[in-house]
């Protein structure tokens, strides 16, 4: 079952499809170093927003569109001895392995991808009453834009890393 196709679905998931993809190409071919490297104050790394991104995925593509019970941790969290708090690291840093926090970005948003094929923009997401959403949403349409939109502001973020940690700029889809 797929969500009736429309000239405003079809832009609104293009244009989540297009900003997932420059997030991918701004990091890619990274070194490890510049992975774990901060060029600003608050200490984020592009590792750190990658698994943020991450993150957002999940909670609004398999908590909010989905209706699933959010974990009680990041999905690695046990496999790193840490505490099950449910919250992330703060300053966006992890030590975890590159290729596993690229995988889970990759696979998050098949997930949510997959969740979307069911549902119409009007649509109310089952999981629209979770109690910690940073963010007011009464359908379906709202979380793809709000997706849009943190994807969007944080491949800027990692746009301008990036050309403070090696130089290069432009890269990605435009």
């Amino acid at each position: 079952m797929t969500g009736p196709a429309s000239p405003e679905r079809d832009g609104l998931l293009a244009a989540l499809g297009a900003q997932r993809a420059s997030v991918l190409a701004i990091v890619s071919d990274l070194d490890e170093a510049s992975w774990r490297s901060s060029v600003v104050p608050s200490g984020w790394t592009p590792l750190g927003l990658l698994e943020h991104l991450g993150g957002a995925e999940r909670l609004w593509g398999q908590v909010v569109l989905g209706g699933r019970v959010p974990p009680r941790s990041r999905p690695h969290a046990a496999e790193a001895g840490e505490e099950e708090t449910g919250e992330e690291p703060s300053g966006f840093v992890s030590d975890r392995e590159v290729d596993d926090v690229l995988t889970s970005y990759r696979d998050q948003c098949a997930q949510t991808d997959l969740v979307l094929e069911g549902l119409a923009l009007d649509d109310r997401p089952p999981g629209v009453r979770h109690p910690d959403l940073p963010t007011p949403v009464t359908d379906v349409r709202d979380v793809v834009l709000h997706l849009v939109e943190e994807t969007a502001r944080h491949a800027g973020h990692l746009d301008i890393a990036r050309e403070l940690l090696d130089g290069r700029t432009g890269l990605g889809p435009r």
